[in-house]
């Protein structure tokens, strides 16, 4: 069974959901540390003006939360974001082709107001992935696997057999630090992405391959698939 365990991110990149195509079972890497910088609570789409970032405000704990699970981080509704985030991407897409086909269910996921990150983020996700037509992957939390122990490799080799994985998927990034052997010993065989989509249709030029997977989704819509899985 391919398997990919990758930490939960918001309106993610077509590279996610090449990975969530690759997958039968794409686990929500949600129960390790919060990157503050990363891509847990943010991600970049198109506009007349460039590039703009959408970020959803979290509670912040200065350094603390550093040390805090991605699934016990909380959405901060001092402010409207979401209005704010479908406001934006609304003027951005408005013109797009596909906008109107898919407008009223993306708007209700703006509508709503989860307690936390994860909960808002991953079921989000799942929505896109099954609109790419993408109806194979199943998906988990890593937060409901029992017995998991552990850290780095040791701890994906560990969810990897709770799920009765045999082939892992992994990003590029981490041919780095991966503890191939480990792999090996365990039997699970494991595979790295590689990166490289074709350019698609974009509102506004020049082209910006690493936006928002809302992006593709508003400018080819059926056809979003072909633009992520080569061939």
């Amino acid at each position: 069974m391919n398997c990919v365990i990758l930490q939960p991110s918001y309106i993610p990149w077509r590279g996610f959901f090449h990975q969530v195509y690759k997958a039968d079972l794409f686990v929500f890497y949600d129960d390790v540390q919060y990157d503050k910088r990363g891509w847990r609570n943010r991600n970049q789409i198109k506009t007349t003006r460039g590039l703009q970032w959408l970020s959803i405000p979290v509670f912040n704990k200065g350094a603390q939360t550093q040390h805090i699970p991605i699934n016990q981080i909380q959405i901060c509704w001092d402010r409207p974001w979401n209005y704010e985030h479908w406001t934006s991407i609304k003027m951005a897409y408005s013109k797009a082709p596909f906008f109107k086909q898919y407008e009223g269910k993306i708007s209700e996921f703006y509508e709503q107001k989860p307690d936390m990150l994860s909960d808002f983020t991953i079921n989000f996700s799942i929505y896109l992935a099954r609109e790419l037509g993408i109806h194979h992957t199943q998906f988990c939390r890593s937060s409901e696997q029992a017995g998991i122990e552990g850290t780095k490799t040791d701890r994906l080799i560990s969810i990897l057999k709770s799920v009765n994985a045999t082939h892992y998927i992994s990003g590029p990034s981490a041919i780095d630090y991966i503890e191939t052997e480990k792999f090996e010993a365990s039997g699970i065989s494991i595979e790295y992405m590689s990166y490289d989509y074709p350019i698609y249709p974009q509102l506004y030029p020049p082209f910006e391959p690493q936006v928002s997977i809302i992006d593709l989704l508003f400018m080819t819509g059926p056809e979003a698939l072909k633009y992520i899985i080569p061939g």
